[in-house]
């Protein structure tokens, strides 16, 4: 396609990168709607049809986070040139004029109607398919932007991937013109990397190399550039919409969702054909579901501004754990009737955006956005919620305490001491046998005390690296009845060696000579095992308590000990590199100091505070004050989170 601007100025590349971001919002949300809409169970499916069900939940879930993704990169783009990212959008529906006339943006629920539009929407330009039914453009609108006009405008595209290569070539173009360094004016402390972003292929942009890198992810992850591209997009949903049409043609009454409204409104409409979501009990849960979308988009907004690391991470964490809450109740509004009337369709959350998304002055933003997560917070509590077959109470109630987590961090960011705290909420109902495993009791540690040293073993951090026993066989017992640990048969010294060998820290000891108790290491490392855990040496905070110097973190997702690794990756035939492809190598400022792992509930590993990310061989391939690790095993970036747990089902505790 030939570039509509030959020598586009900044203004104009601007203005085609806000419509792409526009465009990525609104495909996100039309997913979301549509992942929300599929039931959790049935009574009438079959085993086959219930595994379809859960497997398209989770494909669409991936492909919107996906989205999300493509909207940070865009995000990063804006401000590389020296923009505040685009986080508004046209409330839906949106028809021609906004897009191209065949751009027709709707929230509809799951039906192969949908899928075929999404299909259309993510096409590549050699796939000649028609929309879905129901979704042809009303009128056939074009848009023309007279040459040689000073004001930017849109084009007419057929594809997504046509907007994408035309905004590549306006790169290439204004760099060769004016040089990179007048076209990336942008601050670079303000893009957000995948170490902060846990979305699939976040990139940060700093030059032209790296802006069509970010390009090339967006157009391959979405259309495939090429039909040989299985994992984009647009194979998943082909794949999905062939697996339905067979499920449904062997089954006419299969029924994968609930009838949810198309296009619903949370205010009393103008037009009498859309579906106003009014039933008393149903309607004060669309208001919360929309303020948390919102206030997530205001955190995201906050995160691309600030540019201190520390507050950058408690932004984007605070916007994408909103966006976690969001979750059960967009599910919640499709399970539940719009109206108080018998006949009517069900609810659905409507993705009301905000009129005006202006980054908020950085001295009074925390207080103000956790000002607002506390009336959230209060609504949420405050609301009855009767369950429906399929929900848990866990679902809820993490929708609740996720909300304090975030007002800590915020006011913690603001400088301000937290209010009294509310009463504590109940305690979640234990999620359904078939998302978590037994858990294995934690025995206490042993303590066996020698003449010049201590040894203390706890053997639910054990993962049997066997330094114990090989490197001091006369201390160490192994299956002995009765004692099998004798301290003083050992010189001190010597021993004291041996412990800090334990990956693990299943072993720690108390020097009660004068010798030196272990020191903290002066290196803070992270090494990558293959196809095993994650091994963090240094002041160790977990979960909230002191945890010593030495831990084995579980990383295959399989641990009954979570957050600690007890071997089950061996089981279950965990593949996972242990050499990581390099990425920031930038040396820090302080390489030593206390590290914080916060387990987040259902969700990664954050772990804050001066870290280096080293392969299982010892080589450094990351170095960050802040990162999010993948604890599913599921994630496509290994070892950083891309969201996968989401999709995934993972369940396991954590704040």
């Amino acid at each position: 396609m030939s570039m509509p601007v030959a020598s586009p100025s900044r203004e104009q590349i601007l203005y085609w990168l806000h419509e792409a971001a526009e465009l990525e919002h609104n495909l996100m949300c039309c997913y979301l709607y549509a992942a929300f809409s599929l039931k959790r169970t049935d009574p009438d499916w079959s085993h086959e049809e219930a595994a379809a069900v859960k497997r398209w939940y989770g494909g669409i879930l991936g492909v919107a986070m996906e989205e999300m993704g493509h909207l940070c990169i865009v995000g990063n783009l804006m401000t590389a040139l020296g923009a505040n990212p685009q986080f508004g959008r046209p409330m839906f529906p949106v028809e021609a004029g906004p897009y191209p006339a065949g751009f027709a943006i709707r929230l509809q629920g799951f039906s192969g109607a949908t899928i075929e539009h999404f299909l259309f929407l993510e096409r590549p330009e050699e796939a000649a398919i028609g929309d879905g039914a129901g979704f042809a453009p009303a009128g056939d609108y074009r848009r023309i932007v007279p040459e040689g006009r000073l004001s930017p405008g849109s084009f007419d595209y057929t594809t997504v991937g046509q907007l994408y290569n035309t905004l590549a070539s306006a790169l290439r173009s204004f760099a060769d013109a004016h040089g990179e360094a007048a076209l990336f004016i942008g601050d670079p402390g303000q893009q957000v990397s995948n170490a902060l972003a846990p979305l699939p292929g976040v990139c940060t942009v700093t030059d032209l190399a790296s802006a069509l890198a970010g390009l090339r992810v967006i157009v391959t992850q979405g259309e495939g550039a090429s039909r040989g591209q299985e994992d984009s997009h647009y194979h998943r949903f082909s794949r999905m919409l062939d697996e339905l049409r067979a499920l449904t043609a062997r089954n006419p009454g299969f029924a994968p969702a609930w009838p949810v409204a198309t296009n619903p409104v949370m205010n009393r409409p103008l037009h009498r054909e859309r579906v106003h979501i009014e039933h008393p009990d149903i309607a004060p849960w669309l208001d919360i579901g929309n303020a948390l979308y919102t206030t997530s988009l205001r955190c995201l907004l906050q995160g691309f501004n600030v540019k201190q690391p520390q507050a950058k991470a408690a932004w984007l964490s605070a916007s994408y754990r909103l966006m976690r809450a969001i979750v059960p109740v967009g599910q919640g509004l499709a399970a539940r009737p719009a109206q108080a009337r018998d006949d009517g369709p069900n609810a659905g959350l409507t993705f009301t955006s905000l009129r005006t998304l202006a980054v908020l002055p950085e001295r009074s933003a925390a207080r103000f956005v956790a000002e607002r997560i506390r009336q959230l917070k209060a609504r949420a509590a405050a609301l009855p919620l009767k369950l429906i077959e399929g929900e848990y109470p866990a679902q809820w109630h993490d929708v609740v305490t996720g909300l304090d987590v975030i007002t800590a961090s915020l006011d913690a960011l603001a400088g301000i001491a937290a209010e009294t705290p509310a009463p504590p909420a109940p305690a979640p109902a234990p999620a359904p046998a078939s998302q978590a495993g037994p858990a294995v009791p934690a025995k206490p540690p042993e303590v066996v005390e020698g003449e010049r040293l201590t040894l203390v073993f706890d053997a639910a951090r054990c993962i049997h690296s066997r330094h114990c026993v090989l490197e001091a066989p006369d201390v160490f017992k192994a299956n002995t009845p009765g004692e099998w640990i004798f301290p003083d048969r050992m010189d001190a010294e010597l021993l004291a060696a041996v412990a800090r060998n334990c990956p693990s820290g299943a072993i720690q000891y108390r020097r009660m000579d004068d010798g030196l108790q272990e020191p903290p290491p002066p290196v803070n490392t992270l090494k990558v095992r293959e196809n095993g855990p994650y091994a963090v040496t240094g002041q160790l905070r977990v979960a909230g308590a002191e945890d010593g110097y030495r831990a084995t973190l579980c990383r295959c997702g399989r641990s009954k000990r979570k957050p600690w690794c007890d071997g089950s990756h061996a089981e279950a035939g965990f593949a996972a590199t242990g050499q990581p492809p390099s990425r920031s190598l930038d040396p820090l400022a302080v390489r030593d100091g206390p590290l914080d792992v916060r387990p987040q509930r259902n969700g990664p590993l954050v772990i804050e505070g001066p870290l280096e990310l080293c392969a299982g061989t010892g080589g450094v391939f990351h170095r960050d004050t802040a990162v999010r690790l993948c604890r599913c095993g599921q994630s496509r970036t290994k070892p950083f989170c891309d969201g996968s747990h989401i999709a995934a089902g993972f369940v396991a505790d954590g704040e």
